[in-house]
């Protein structure tokens, strides 16, 4: 196959990201956003309020998906909108799988509306849309095969 040069439509499916939901990813997000919730941090406390154990905060995952959004459409993207739900809490130990779709795009305007998932063990942690602007012109995606030579 060899390098295939591609500009994504409406339909186009990211590339999944698995991100590992660590002790130490929940606490370091948790502390990063001034969230001192003792269930984000204190194990013991988490279970005396009905928890198995702590988890992921709103404002880490929110990070977690601008990341994949601006991963897949470059340096130059900027996010306009981030609307999410929370459903399944990420705890330690599981992996979160963010996926997308691409359901807008506008050339006129330059931005693009994606459709995103994570989910991990137990269901969806999060779920909803992001709109981008593409400041730099549309996202051109090479794909390369590295098996050929």
């Amino acid at each position: 196959m060899g390098t295939e040069t591609t500009r994504p439509g409406v339909g186009t499916r990211l590339p999944p990201l698995e991100i590992p939901i660590t002790r130490t990813l929940i606490v370091a997000g948790a502390i990063a956003s001034r969230d001192y919730q003792d269930v984000h941090h204190d194990a013991e406390l988490a279970r005396l309020k009905g928890s198995p154990d702590i988890f992921m905060n709103i404002l880490t995952t929110n990070g977690l998906v601008g990341r994949y959004i601006t991963d897949y459409f470059g340096p130059t993207a900027e996010l306009r909108k981030v609307a999410i739900r929370l459903g399944a809490p990420n705890y330690p130990g599981d992996t979160m799988v963010l996926t997308g779709r691409i359901e807008e795009l506008d050339e006129v305007t330059g931005t693009a509306t994606v459709r995103v998932v994570g989910a991990n063990g137990i269901g969806n942690h999060v779920t909803g849309t992001v709109t981008v602007e593409l400041t730099g012109g549309l996202v051109t995606v090479t794909i390369t095969d590295e098996g050929d030579s």
